[in-house]
């Protein structure tokens, strides 16, 4: 189920980590801007929603490489947007 704010819980704790993960990696510190996050980022349910969105024929998100792919589970991953 999606949030108010177009993810789900396990999206957003997807996201967050991600974005942790950046910040401890690069040293640099992010801005906080849920309203960006919301317009820059996409989550889907499965490949088959992500094909329907792009026009594509992706097996995975794993084939997806025009952007940033975080995945979720197995089938739900979050794309930043292209």
């Amino acid at each position: 189920m999606m949030s108010n704010s177009n993810f789900t819980y396990e999206g957003l704790s997807a996201l967050w980590e991600y974005f942790e993960q950046y910040e401890n990696e690069t040293e640099t510190e992010l801005e906080l801007d849920p309203i960006a996050f919301r317009v820059e980022f996409m989550e889907y349910d499965s490949i088959e929603e992500f094909n329907n969105d792009y026009e594509t024929e992706y097996n995975n998100y794993n084939e997806i490489e025009e952007t940033l792919v975080i995945p979720i589970d197995d089938e739900r991953f979050i794309i930043q947007g292209f």
